[in-house]
């Protein structure tokens, strides 16, 4: 099924205004209800490549298997739908990629990148995450995170070490404690949500969201959204460079303009509410 004409999706990338190149990477396959978004780190260019590697590999991968599978098909052996084993697994094909390179290449040694991939598709959204980039939703009027950064703030937060309010000026923000091809394997976050028509979902690098209050963002989002969606992912990467742009910025922005049920047949229907 080609959700090109079901899903309306803008992205934005931009270095900032501190940095003299941009080491974030953002890919989308509208087709298969796919977007990626990855922010890299690293010396030199290697942010940069460990972020290209990781949305080229998982957009090529996930492309190819998806011309002759569904996402909601079911596993024979498992019994359970295949998406969040393809995701997990192309995911994990980006990280020894990354990975191997980094080894075997001195001047990207230590190379790796924060990663949120979204599926959409039976009228679902599968996000797998790696990091502190985010994936955010608007849904009638209310705004939300809907990952958890794997961070060292995120992890204080947690223990209650430090307030949120006090996280904000933190100065230890970037350190995550989960990313792409710093470790041999890893172990990417998934989950899967029911999507509705109307709803609008945001990923962004920590470009944004360090930059920009959430409440802005959503703000914005309410305020913009309905419109113009690629205005609306320039404007966003626009207040993060006008708020001081310290980091590369990256935008996705996905609109659900209408349902985009899976065409199962009616035992993969059962075995759906059985599940």
């Amino acid at each position: 099924m080609d959700l090109s004409q079901n899903l309306e999706i803008a992205t934005c990338t931009d270095p900032g205004m501190v940095r003299s190149h941009n080491e974030d990477s953002i890919a989308a396959d509208p087709a298969n209800g796919l977007v990626v978004l990855a922010d890299g780190m690293g010396g030199y260019n290697a942010g940069e490549v460990a972020s290209g590697m990781a949305t080229t590999v998982i957009v090529t991968e996930m492309r190819q298997i998806l011309t002759g599978a569904k996402p909601y098909q079911v596993d024979t052996k498992t019994k359970e739908e295949i998406a969040p084993k393809i995701v997990r697994e192309q995911v994990l094909k980006a990280n020894t990629s990354i990975y191997q390179a980094a080894q075997t290449q001195p001047q990207y040694a230590g190379m790796g990148t924060t990663l949120v991939v979204c599926l959409f598709y039976d009228n679902r959204l599968l996000v797998a995450h790696l990091g502190d980039s985010r994936l955010y939703m608007l849904r009638e009027g209310k705004f939300k995170q809907v990952t958890r950064d794997h961070s060292l703030l995120q992890e204080q937060i947690d223990s209650g070490i430090i307030t949120a309010e006090q996280a904000k000026k933190a100065a230890h923000k970037n350190l995550v404690t989960k990313a792409l091809g710093i470790d041999p394997t890893v172990e990417p976050e998934i989950h899967e949500y029911p999507t509705k028509v109307g709803d609008i979902y945001l990923l962004c690098s920590d470009g944004l969201c360090d930059m920009v209050e959430d409440e802005d963002i959503g703000m914005t989002l309410q305020a913009l959204g309905q419109g113009n969606l690629k205005l609306t992912a320039e404007h966003l990467v626009q207040m993060a460079n006008d708020n001081g742009g310290r980091d590369n910025v990256s935008v996705i922005l996905v609109r659900v303009l209408r349902e985009y049920p899976g065409t199962k047949g009616m035992m993969g229907k059962v075995f759906g509410w059985l599940k």
